[in-house]
């Protein structure tokens, strides 16, 4: 590992290079900034990468010429890129992402990464993302590393010898916070209505925001949980504190939290630093629905932007515009269905901040479905729960009615009406 400049790390990067970014709030700003920088002499530099957390230069029009995006799943920091085009979508499962890189599908010149400093053993550590970063950095021709006191130090997959790093910068940035926001009384149901499908022993799947938040405070009372999750945020640590997270039913890495990346508050990245109850692994094995279903009653609670009458779930599009990706849902959704006592969950308030329903009788033109109405399970709304499983399509459409909020019921009942021509009660 051979410390240099920002400028000379980014030095090494060519025109028409493909380059990966770290995942979520482990991309190396200071790295960032210095590859934007040199925009003008750089053409058709390809980037890759998942969400990431801060800004993201490289994908602004005036750098078109110099820098493309490819993203695996769409963060705040491009939309307007996506739509513009400076930046593309490439829809995929999140446990197959590394494989495009281990295959040769996406050839990597060179991967940019953040990293804890190096132990008395030499060992850096990816810190709190490893996801498909690891894969990254074993398929790029050069790693390029941004030196980090303040990225915590993990266990698992994410340990990195320094002599696997090119070139390193040192920088004492701080890790960028998700802080959680107030939960609003709608959420909370949400939550309460999640959290009694929860059964006592289950293994636990859910993200971050407020409705993942509204469910963890739900479970106070309950025993025995355990955690394999893509990712998990801060409401997760009074659950482990408490003991009501305690891993001990868990059948893979019993007694452990197992995940591939986490965002949270430094509070969240202290917790994780040096302890052995967490375990940072490849989202390839994380996301294995073979590796998820041997746990038992595998929970996994999952969000959507508009489910259709028949329990197709829209969750990565508002109609033609991409607002985020596919991700891990499925990959999760499908696990906790082949789980002994499994259950796929997808939450979201029944309406809209403008008021507009969520459960509609048909999908935007253009929207994605991420979850079919053949995976579909429970969904959850503050109105309740709707057991889809087995259920007909006029079935269906009931079950969500009843569950859609009261100011949309009679047009839903209408369209259903229209569409199957009569409603089984």
């Amino acid at each position: 590992m051979q410390i240099v400049s920002p400028e000379e790390a980014v030095s090494y990067i060519q025109s028409r290079d493909h380059i990966f970014i770290h995942t979520a709030a482990a991309a190396p700003q200071a790295l960032i900034q210095a590859l934007t920088d040199r925009h003008k002499e750089l053409r058709k530099v390809q980037i890759f990468h998942l969400h990431t957390e801060g800004d993201a230069p490289y994908s602004k029009p005036e750098y078109r010429q110099s820098f493309k995006t490819h993203v695996f799943f769409v963060g705040k920091n491009v939309r307007s890129a996506i739509k513009t085009g400076e930046a593309d979508y490439i829809p995929v499962f999140l446990s197959e992402v590394p494989q495009l890189f281990s295959q040769g599908i996406v050839n990597l010149n060179a991967a940019l990464i953040q990293v804890s400093p190096p132990d008395k053993h030499g060992y850096c550590s990816l810190g709190i993302s490893v996801d498909a970063t690891r894969a990254a950095i074993l398929n790029a021709d050069t790693v390029i590393a941004q030196v980090n006191p303040n990225m915590p130090r993990t266990h698992g997959d994410g340990l990195i010898h320094k002599s696997e790093i090119n070139y390193a910068i040192e920088s004492d940035e701080q890790i960028p916070e998700h802080y959680p926001a107030e939960l609003s009384p709608v959420e909370l149901k949400i939550g309460r209505h999640c959290a009694n499908l929860v059964e006592n022993g289950a293994t636990l799947q859910m993200g971050i925001g407020s409705i993942p938040d509204a469910v963890l405070a739900s479970l106070g009372k309950h025993k025995n949980l355990g955690i394999h999750t893509e990712m998990f945020s801060d409401g997760l640590i009074p659950l482990i504190e408490s003991g009501v997270v305690n891993n001990k039913e868990k059948r893979v890495h019993p007694g452990k939290v197992v995940s591939s990346f986490a965002m949270g508050t430094r509070k969240l990245y202290d917790f994780m630093d040096d302890n052995p109850l967490v375990q940072m692994l490849d989202c390839t094995y994380v996301n294995d629905t073979a590796v998820i279903r041997r746990n038992p009653k595998v929970t996994a609670i999952n969000s959507a932007i508009e489910i259709d009458l028949t329990g197709q779930v829209c969750a990565d599009s508002i109609g033609t515009y991409q607002y985020s990706g596919v991700g891990g849902q499925m990959d999760f959704i499908r696990g906790a269905s082949l789980s002994e006592g499994g259950k796929p969950i997808i939450a979201l308030p029944s309406s809209t901040a403008k008021g507009e329903s969520k459960i509609v009788p048909f999908l935007k033109p253009g929207a994605g479905v991420v979850t079919t109405r053949a995976h579909v399970q429970y969904i959850v709304t503050e109105y309740g729960v709707a057991n889809l499983y087995g259920q007909s399509l006029r079935r269906r459409a009931k079950k969500l009615i009843d569950i859609a909020h009261p100011d949309h019921r009679e047009s839903l009942e209408k369209a259903a009406h229209e569409r199957f021509n009569k409603i089984i009660d």
